[in-house]
């Protein structure tokens, strides 16, 4: 019998197309960026609006494992209106139950029903991944960290979405700054889109200007002191920074990595059963130990969610400087002081 799998650099072309014959789909790697990213695709795929409660079905691999019979149950249901179905299923680990649902589901296939199931790391032939490479009505597909060619891809369809052209030197230099998780990539290339913006091309100085580490340090204080809700320490270092000319939009960019960080080890902390202490200590690279306690305490004021609109937030801040640039400093000094008492506000009520 034929493996139901597909190696890494396959499965961009497998999503290019929706193929019935494999109605149990599992994404799985520890690249949960790219498992995600990968879902959506599949979903857009099928034609069914993801927010529609009546067609796409969300399920927790926990529950399912708990209730095994339930994936069973929503998969054979028919429609309240018709046409197809799809069940999501989230934070698989190879749990039993889950996997022994699974494995019925793929020797009695549903009829107009996806089953798509995102998992971390599995290893190979074993348990969940094992039941879904045996299947033939089943397709498991890897989610590996950004190779060089996956790199430029992302790049181009980034670039593409925000109608700009890279110089081929800036494109180099980009390239060796990125890598690792897509949704990170991403965000990355996003930052430096909205910082390119109301130009045609980005160049080598705009990438500069993005990743460089020039006053690293300072700037981690300023983000620090706001991420734990300290406004006179975040007051003093951020004018003591921009006093000495340095830009305004390096402490937004590092604000927006630092979130990016943060929202990570939270995901960690509400999908896999985390406290924040161990969180931060399984985190690669490693986090300085003397910043350890103080993203532990940040960790306890900011969730999943909150962290996404702290992003938003800063994302938006870029655009409102950039546009008008003459109050970019109070601008940016005023968005960062409302998350840094977003923060102080979750520290007084988790007490």
């Amino acid at each position: 019998m034929a493996m139901a799998q597909k190696k890494a650099h396959e499965v961009d072309s497998f999503l290019k197309r929706l193929d019935r014959a494999y109605p149990i789909v599992l994404l799985y790697g520890p690249d949960k960026g790219l498992v995600s990213e990968r879902a959506d695709l599949f979903i857009k795929l099928t034609g069914l609006a993801k927010d529609d409660p009546f067609a796409v079905i969300r399920l927790d691999a926990d529950d399912v494992n708990a209730e095994p019979g339930r994936l069973s149950d929503e998969a054979n249901t028919i429609s309240m209106f018709g046409g197809e179905r799809l069940i999501w299923v989230r934070s698989a680990a190879g749990q039993k139950g889950l996997t022994d649902a699974v494995g019925f589901l793929a020797k009695n296939p549903p009829t107009d029903t996806f089953i798509l199931i995102e998992a971390g790391d599995l290893k190979k032939g074993a348990g969940l991944r094992g039941i879904v490479e045996q299947s033939p009505s089943a397709m498991a597909l890897p989610c590996y960290s950004d190779d060089a060619r996956g790199i430029d891809g992302t790049i181009d369809d980034v670039l593409a979405k925000n109608r700009l052209q890279i110089a081929l030197d800036a494109r180099n230099l980009l390239k060796e700054s990125l890598g690792g998780d897509r949704l990170a990539t991403r965000a990355e290339l996003e930052k430096i889109c909205l910082y390119a913006y109301g130009k045609e091309r980005i160049s080598i100085d705009d990438v500069r200007e993005i990743i460089g580490d020039v006053s690293a340090v300072s700037y981690e204080t300023i983000v620090d002191a706001m991420m734990v809700g300290n406004i006179i320490d975040f007051t003093h270092a951020f004018d003591r920074v921009i006093g000495t000319g340095s830009s305004s939009f390096l402490v937004l960019s590092a604000a927006i990595r630092q979130f990016q960080s943060l929202q990570t080890l939270r995901y960690g902390m509400e999908n896999e059963g985390k406290n924040a202490s161990l969180a931060v200590t399984a985190t690669r690279p490693p986090i300085f130990f003397a910043r350890k306690k103080l993203v532990e305490t940040a960790l306890r004021h900011w969730t999943t969610q909150s962290c996404a609109r702290a992003i938003e937030r800063l994302q938006r801040t870029v655009l409102e400087s950039r546009r008008n640039a003459a109050l970019a400093v109070p601008i940016i000094r005023q968005s960062m002081i409302a998350l840094a008492a977003e923060a102080a506000r979750g520290a007084r009520n988790s007490r």
